[in-house]
């Protein structure tokens, strides 16, 4: 049975399968740094890729390699770069498309190390960034100059959990030959495919829902063009040097084969959550895409399968009423990151998000006070319940 047959879940599961001498069930984790030749003529054709095989770990694994080709497989693209982190991939896309002179518009609201990064690094380099509402697309189309080579967005968007239209997004930038560059790290290939909808590049924080279980930090960027993977590979990701290592790709490997179970639980946690929050009279504003109240709401339900595992939320009061909140916590464990199979919370602009200035928050989409919580895979009851105690405390 070829790939292109099979349903995500077994995707996930069986991808761009290796078949090991040994017949081992799970791919073995080929921790070398080195890989040997049987003669000079076997290392030149090796080389010049007349014959496929691996030379050095840090331009081609096979346990990076399967990895690689099976969130490719998931995605609906043809082939994926593998990085050490979720920023590596994304500033290494970015660097691709980009050079001195050049700008890239992203959207007003990013994860704060990716904000930090456009905003700040990349003006060092001669690379201005523009950041707008790409919720509004006429705002969208008036940003777009001459110097306009790549758009840069995630949706949902973190914290804030804006949606922006991906097929819209992606037939403006195709006017002018721009590219589109989509961190789909909160939705997954499970529950949204970028690439379908018209976006040249999906890039992810590994390190989150596709690992699951908090314990391996990576990265990957996949294509539909084969040429420009080949470009990323060789002429970024090895010249930088933000290689993922084989173990990494291996724990990312076994995370894939439960997403599709994992991302379903995190999504009807979430909407459990949100729903608890919405009807809580301390609470001002809940964000959260699968809510009919939520302005994105229709555009989520046409390009995602489910609504992701993300909540955002401000409660009446100031930032010591959210510190309060969280601090009174105790089954939800105050930490960054997300996707974890822990119920995880935080305040964005206290924590991951600090490279914002406080008094620009509002024109982002978030406040200081915005609380996010990333959804575990704990019985709802109980997150809920302890979601309770702690607003009854702050009460």
């Amino acid at each position: 049975m070829k790939d292109g047959e099979m349903n995500f879940d077994t995707l996930a599961i069986h991808a761009a399968e290796q078949h090991d001498q040994n017949q081992a069930l799970n791919n073995p984790i080929y921790m070398t740094s080195t890989f040997t030749f049987t003669d000079l003529q076997q290392a030149d054709d090796t080389f010049s890729f007349k014959r496929k095989a691996y030379v050095y770990t840090r331009g081609g694994n096979p346990t990076i390699n399967l990895f690689e080709q099976r969130i490719a497989a998931l995605e609906g693209g043809v082939d994926g770069v593998a990085f050490a982190s979720g920023m590596a991939a994304i500033t290494s896309v970015i660097m691709s498309f980009v050079k001195s002179g050049d700008e890239v518009i992203a959207h007003r609201n990013l994860y704060g190390s990716a904000f930090g990064a456009l905003k700040h690094l990349m003006p060092d380099y001669g690379v201005k960034t523009k950041f707008v509402n790409m919720t509004n697309l006429e705002e969208l189309k008036d940003a777009i100059g001459e110097k306009t080579k790549v758009l840069y967005l995630e949706t949902p968007t973190n914290p804030s959990m804006e949606i922006i239209d991906l097929e819209a997004v992606a037939k403006i930038a195709a006017e002018d030959s721009i590219k589109v560059v989509v961190d789909n790290t909160f939705a997954t290939p499970y529950l949204q495919r970028p690439l379908e909808l018209g976006v040249d590049v999906v890039v992810h924080s590994a390190t989150k829902y596709i690992s699951g279980h908090g314990d391996a930090v990576g990265g990957v960027a996949v294509s539909k063009n084969q040429d420009y993977i080949y470009k990323l590979k060789f002429g970024y990701m090895c010249e930088l040097g933000g290689v993922m290592s084989p173990f990494n790709a291996w724990l990312l490997l076994r995370g894939l084969k439960t997403l599709s179970l994992r991302m379903e639980r995190h999504s009807s946690n979430a909407m459990k959550i949100a729903n608890f929050l919405a009807e809580n009279p301390l609470v001002e504003r809940v964000m959260y895409p699968g809510m009919e109240t939520h302005p994105g709401h229709e555009i989520a339900k046409r390009q995602m399968k489910d609504f992701g595992g993300i909540v955002s939320f401000e409660l009446k009061g100031d930032l010591e009423t959210a510190k309060a909140f969280v601090e009174n916590l105790k089954l939800l464990k105050l930490a960054v990151s997300l996707g974890d199979a822990e119920t995880l919370v935080e305040i964005p602009a206290l924590m991951t998000h600090r490279d914002y200035l406080e008094e620009e928050l509002k024109k982002f989409g978030f406040l200081k006070k915005t609380i996010r919580i990333s959804a575990g895979l704990e019985h709802p009851d109980d997150i809920i319940a302890d979601i309770k105690q702690s607003l009854e405390r702050v009460r």
